[in-house]
């Protein structure tokens, strides 16, 4: 049932977990996306906060800074509780990250009411926290 529903939502089931970092997956608040349907079901279910909702990591698995942010996000993620951590692989869901005008990795889109409301492009820790809480409340 665990797996079901983690899958309905959109999150890494078990048979995803091969291609996850070395951290479990079941401790993670990032959810992966391997399916524009399920990303678009997910993202649509998030518009209507005023708060900052989402943070949006588009990444590839060949991105060496896209594995050193990795870390940071998933410890980010675990201390901003109130805010959705989504990961996004450029070349598994390249429409989606067209959608966004992803051009480098990695690019973290930060989203409120559905729509961008910041950006941080490269692996820049700090700026992504600054970032963060500047538009949580």
């Amino acid at each position: 049932m665990g797996s079901f529903l983690s899958s309905f939502l959109g999150g890494s089931t078990a048979l995803d977990s091969s291609s996850s970092s070395s951290s479990s997956s079941e401790s993670s608040r990032v959810m992966s996306f391997h399916s524009t349907a399920r990303w678009q079901l997910h993202f649509n279910s998030c518009k209507e906060s005023s708060q900052l909702k989402m943070v949006v990591d588009f990444a590839a698995s060949w991105c060496g800074p896209c594995k050193l942010m990795e870390p940071a996000v998933h410890d980010m993620a675990t201390k901003f509780t109130d805010v959705e951590f989504a990961k996004i692989d450029v070349d598994e869901l390249s429409d989606v990250a067209q959608e966004f005008s992803v051009q480098a990795m990695p690019t973290f889109v930060l989203v409120k009411n559905g729509k961008e409301v910041d950006r941080v492009v490269g692996a820049k820790k700090d700026e992504l926290e600054k970032k963060i809480q500047k538009h949580r409340g």
